[in-house]
């Protein structure tokens, strides 16, 4: 049985493949058309899907839509109309948009896949909560799934069991933490469903002293983590914002310039969003707890990618296990989506994932040793083809010698972190690393916090781990080693980490092993594979051009070295002559 999963038409759209129930393949749109977050069709993910799996559109059962776009169409036209006239254009521009494309989404699917088969819907929030929940471990959970707006939900509280997913509690646009923590995004100068991160990332080199002010005039909570915004301040319901005048009249102070000099003014606004989004998140989740009287609890949904409440709610210890979808914003609503169609449509038995990076993160596209070098032949680039070993300890020395390194492994990941398979790698033992990564090679703001990746047998001796592994760098933690590795230990003395087991990436534990045996560190600045405003690299292809385009010193494309000392001169094919904004 083979079902197609779907997510589209507003942001990061993607697909997955389901075939008997285990989520074999999934891939985000953008890592193929070089569009970040591509809202379009995934057609081309699609395609990934079927070919990798030797599977052709006529194999498919059922797809599955991740959301219902009449009940969607429906609160939108409604909003639009209760604060008419004011948003007549807006109207006007709405009906166009989505009598052009997003009403016929099964006439899309079926003229653009040639598919003739079944096609269901599920709402958005189900795909969320169930998304995390079959991907996680647990026989019985309570899922929080927190993000901007669905159809009408932006909060909803479920619980799984077994097969099946049940929606308890919901909260309605326009309250939305999501919609709240992207309206700050916007005020401190970045792009609204994209610099969210940077966002969580400024906080800590600010204090939260605009806490209270928040609270008392931008949104309330009560007991049971539901917000009250007010909506004087806020102007997504028209359209034109996410925020107006009177917003900023709270702080007396403007909306930062996209690309102006940071200040701490700024610093401290993110620092005090960050606080009461924390505040509601643990309030939100001590109610979830209290109404379903679980111990596990499984998060999706945008705001469940904010790893330091994740941090939080990890040291505050509500439930004794807590699960992270490693896909939780929209893109991985598709697999939640598949889920649907599998357990609830088709009523079939639970199958339990292994709790491995293999079975959640790494199922992207992978290219063979042959592929990779006849990219390096057909772009006349010099390379050194090694063994392992070789390449390890070569490696290692790069990196011990102030080197970074392009690291491309495997199947490339699912979801929006690089996990080892599509990084940049550099070593943290030099101060001036953060600057240099951030400015010479990602083209980005200063700063832009990195992540370490550890081995998991030493991660306790470097990090407050809270007797958890954290594979997909989802959870803050405390660490009192920033005297040894300055440049991925925050502000805060906090850090993203990801933990690295020798099973799940052998190739990378030997490496770092191999880095500790030269420096008695087992740790290694792990980043995206692409620089500002570029999804992270797909092929052999983007790797070269993202290499030669920055100040990275060494490209490992699966078993080949790549030197940038060897390749003064490069072919002219590989100059990306674009300019990226900042994202």
């Amino acid at each position: 049985m083979n079902i197609i999963g779907v997510s589209c038409f507003y942001h990061d759209s993607a697909a997955c493949l389901l075939i008997n129930g285990v989520l074999v393949s999934a891939a985000q749109e953008e890592r193929f058309t070089r569009i970040k977050h591509d809202k379009a069709f995934p057609e081309k993910s699609v395609q990934f899907c079927l070919e990798s799996n030797n599977l052709t559109i006529d194999d498919v059962d059922l797809i599955v839509f991740y959301e219902k776009p009449f009940l969607k169409f429906d609160r939108i036209i409604n909003t639009l109309q209760y604060q008419a006239p004011s948003t007549f254009q807006l109207f006007r521009k709405t009906l166009l948009s989505w009598f052009k494309t997003k009403l016929w989404v099964s006439s899309i699917i079926k003229t653009t896949l040639n598919y003739d088969g079944e096609i269901i819907y599920t709402e958005h929030h189900e795909s969320h909560a169930a998304g995390s929940f079959f991907t996680s471990p647990f026989e019985e959970a309570v899922i929080v799934t927190i993000d901007g707006v669905g159809e009408k939900a932006c909060t909803t509280i479920s619980v799984g069991k077994g097969n099946q997913v049940e929606i308890l509690k919901e909260q309605h646009y326009p309250h939305s933490i999501g919609l709240l923590y992207s309206a700050f995004t916007q005020y401190c100068g970045f792009r609204v469903n994209s610099g969210e991160y940077k966002l969580m990332g400024l906080a800590p080199y600010g204090k939260p002293i605009y806490k209270d002010l928040i609270l008392r005039e931008i949104v309330s909570y009560d007991s049971t983590g539901l917000v009250t915004l007010n909506l004087d301040c806020f102007s997504f319901e028209k359209g034109e914002s996410t925020i107006n005048s009177r917003f900023c009249d709270v702080f007396k102070k403007p909306q930062r310039p996209l690309e102006a000099k940071m200040d701490d003014f700024y610093c401290d606004i993110a620092s005090s969003i960050q606080a009461v989004v924390e505040d509601v998140v643990v309030a939100l989740l001590l109610h979830a707890k209290a109404i379903s009287g679980l111990e596990n609890v499984c998060l999706s949904g945008g705001v469940a990618l904010n790893c330091k409440a994740n941090g939080e709610l990890l040291a505050k210890a509500i439930f004794k296990n807590i699960w992270v979808q490693p896909a939780s914003g929209d893109s991985g609503c598709c697999v939640g989506a598949a889920y649907v169609g599998w357990y609830h449509y088709l009523n079939k038995e639970r199958v339990y994932l292994k709790d491995t990076l293999i079975d959640q993160a790494y199922l992207g596209s992978q290219y063979t040793n042959d592929e990779v070098e006849r990219t390096l032949l057909k772009y006349n680039v010099n390379f050194k083809k090694m063994t392992n070993f070789q390449l390890c300890d070569s490696v290692s020395n790069a990196l011990q010698n102030k080197y970074i390194v392009g690291w491309f492994q495997g199947k490339m990941e699912f979801g929006p972190r690089a996990l080892g398979h599509r990084s940049i790698l550099a070593s943290p033992l030099f101060k001036d690393m953060k600057t240099h990564v951030n400015l010479n090679i990602k083209f980005r703001e200063g700063f832009r916090p990195f992540a370490p990746i550890v081995l998991e047998e030493d991660c306790d001796a470097w990090f407050n781990m809270h007797d958890i592994t954290s594979k997909y760098m989802l959870f803050t933690v405390k660490s009192d080693k920033k005297d040894s590795i300055p440049s991925c230990i925050h502000e805060d003395r906090t850090a993203r980490v990801q933990t690295l087991n020798k099973s799940e990436n052998p190739l990378l534990h030997q490496l770092i092993k191999n880095f500790k045996d030269k420096t008695e560190c087992p740790v290694l600045i792990n980043t995206s594979f692409n620089v500002r405003g570029e999804p992270i690299v797909e092929s052999p292809l983007d790797a070269l051009k993202c290499f030669f385009n920055t100040k990275m010193d060494v490209l490992v494309l699966e078993n080949y070295v790549v030197y940038k000392t060897d390749n003064v001169k490069f072919d002219d094919r590989l100059i990306n002559i674009e300019t990226r904004e900042l994202d």
